[in-house]
């Protein structure tokens, strides 16, 4: 456990527990029902992985099937799962930062080492508690394999939340078949993505830990830093009221300094990719293998748009979780108006390498990308 001034910075299994602790209660189902479940959503992945490769054409048809597992879960499964992902991307951070720790005579230090790991691991467990009922299906790329949790030999494995996928389709009264295999090739294409692009985890993993590693390391600083996200959050924007302004940022984006700024517009730029990518293709396959796409969509949009009350957007925005939102949509139009142009085969040159991914500028105009991607295509040939 890393600790700073003699405190454990981050109690995990605390997180796990207070996660645990603070999940919902899923759906009212029978013991059958629950088995039942399990099976249809174990057998709709593995025919999902057909489908989707199909479609994309981004590996060869008789690559061999992806050895990432495939797992049921229920919310606290989610819960814990994600704790160990946080573990193995933190704790490089963690690591820097207790090299670097404050002394007892430095400003904050005592601050610090009075709150220690114990209040970290009920926040993070509080923050995972809260997400663990609204998370359908998660390739999870970074987290080590586990007795518990096991995952492929590079890697990843993929999840799928039983109650919240039986939640939202007796909410959205839609066929629960054609809903299980919908959310099945969504996921599946995210396993698709890491599996057939092999430099994709780690560049991904290489940019998270750059805007990690230009974390602000004075607490002083980061409390100075949350003071002013709090007076902006409080000051706010009108209801109603569009753009990203100060007043509509999340606090995740209110404590970055220049530096993570430019990294998370990296980032920003490869989570549209990978979800509108997702969102594209589940539409894509959706009229041959789900009978239903049509009704499952419209009605599966208005609830995304909607929210679950005002509490629950407040917390969405807090957390940035309206940003997710907006990578599905703007990312779905970056693919769909690429292909338009190109074709699945030229869109799928966003796979070569990382000069390739669309900026952030990009995804917003996809023929800027189409220019600079296939011009250079074609100067080269």
């Amino acid at each position: 456990m890393t600790s700073l001034g003699g405190a454990e910075m981050v109690d995990w299994n605390l997180a796990v527990s207070t996660a645990t602790r603070l999940v919902r209660p899923g759906p009212e189902v029978t013991r059958d029902e629950a088995r039942a479940v399990v099976a249809e959503l174990r057998r709709h992945a593995r025919a999902a992985e057909g489908h989707v490769r199909r479609f994309v054409r981004m590996m060869p048809e008789d690559a061999p099937v992806a050895d990432t597992p495939v797992l049921v879960v229920d919310r606290a499964g989610w819960a814990k799962a994600n704790v160990a992902g946080f573990r193995h991307l933190l704790t490089p951070l963690l690591g820097k930062m207790q090299e670097r720790r404050t002394t007892a005579n430095a400003p904050g230090g005592a601050l610090f080492g009075a709150v220690g790991g114990k209040v970290t691991g009920v926040e993070l467990g509080m923050l995972l508690g809260f997400l663990a009922s609204r998370v359908l299906g998660q390739y999870e790329t970074f987290a080590p394999a586990t007795r518990d949790l096991p995952g492929s030999a590079g890697g990843g494995r993929l999840l799928l939340v039983a109650p919240n996928i039986v939640h939202v389709e007796r909410e959205l009264e839609v066929d629960p078949h054609d809903f299980r295999l919908w959310v099945c090739l969504h996921e599946e294409t995210h396993r698709t993505q890491f599996t057939a692009v092999p430099w994709l985890r780690d560049h991904l993993e290489g940019e998270i830990q750059s805007f990690l590693g230009a974390t602000e390391m004075d607490p002083m600083t980061v409390l100075e830093r949350l003071r002013e996200a709090a007076q902006s959050l409080s000051g706010g924007r009108p209801e109603g009221e569009d753009g990203e302004e100060e007043g509509g940022r999340s606090l995740v984006d209110l404590v970055q300094t220049p530096e993570q700024r430019e990294i998370l517009g990296r980032l920003t730029a490869v989570m549209s990719l990978l979800e509108g990518h997702a969102d594209y293709v589940m539409d894509g396959v959706g009229p041959e293998a789900v009978p239903s796409v049509a009704e499952i969509r419209e009605k599966f949009q208005k609830r995304r748009a909607s929210g679950a009350g005002r509490l629950d957007a407040a917390l969405r925005k807090l957390l940035g979780l309206d940003a997710k939102l907006r990578q599905y949509r703007d990312g779905e139009r970056f693919v769909r108006a690429v292909v338009d142009q190109v074709g699945m085969d030229g869109f799928n040159r966003v796979w070569t390498s990382p000069n390739t991914l669309p900026t952030k500028a990009e995804i917003a105009k996809p023929a800027d990308w189409v220019q600079r991607v296939h011009r250079k295509g074609s100067d080269a040939e």
